[in-house]
């Protein structure tokens, strides 16, 4: 790996920690909280197959429909605005990992150019980063809802490297999940995984160029590249 002149994050579990939205989520399936990983798969499936279809939902629709079909699967109906509520509820006020904030913040200290990247809203990334503490470390925050095609297709990625001025081998895109890493490693982006608690790395794609435990560790990579 070599040093990026830019790091793009992803936003939700990535930096965010997930552990209130799996609370709320299983609230409403009946304290089901195990679900959690049912329902975020469900909603990224969905999300694909509107990118795939040339449809368009934001993120927390695509959630609520997936919320409402886990529940479906589990033998209840649930309300549209129920089900809402307990994403968005959550989502928005969803906490830094601990390694977060420290890592960030040494990564610009370091002259890093850091910008984010997610399949949230604007408004909901905007409202995250507020509520986490997070807005002043972005030079800037992106949404594929400008593009209206959700990640990992290409067209996120290469309009944010458009947006930022750099080529791709000249960016870092650090995220907790494999299917974000496979579509930044086909536009030619490097690649860094952090491991968080419960996510793996998908073994039929290109490896990613750095795996690391945390956020910090993987502050110590790039400035000991410097």
């Amino acid at each position: 790996m070599s040093n990026p002149k830019v790091i793009i994050f992803d936003v939700n579990e990535t930096l965010l920690d997930l552990k209130p939205l799996r609370t709320s989520v299983g609230a409403v399936l009946k304290g089901r909280e195990d679900l959690l990983p049912l329902w975020f798969s469900t909603m990224l499936h969905y999300s694909l197959v509107e990118t795939l279809v040339g449809d368009y939902h934001d993120f927390g629709e695509i959630g609520t429909a997936a919320l409402i079909m886990v529940a479906k699967q589990q033998g209840f109906d649930l309300e549209h605005s129920t089900a809402r509520q307990a994403i968005v509820g959550s989502i928005t006020n969803l906490p830094p990992h601990p390694d977060v904030k420290e890592g960030l913040a040494a990564l610009s200290q370091s002259g890093f150019r850091l910008i984010s990247l997610t399949n949230s809203s604007n408004k909901g990334v905007a409202t995250q980063f507020q509520n986490a503490g997070l807005t002043d470390y972005f030079e800037r925050r992106f949404s594929v809802e400008d593009v209206r095609t959700y990640k990992p297709d290409p067209r996120p990625y290469r309009w944010a490297l458009k947006e930022i001025g750099v080529q791709p081998e000249e960016a870092l895109m650090v995220a907790a999940h494999a299917w974000d890493l496979a579509g930044a490693k086909a536009v030619g982006l490097q690649t860094a995984f952090i491991q968080r608690p419960g996510t793996t790395l998908y073994p039929n794609t290109t490896p990613p160029d750095s795996v690391v435990a945390d956020l910090n560790q993987l502050v110590q990579q790039l400035i000991s590249q410097q």
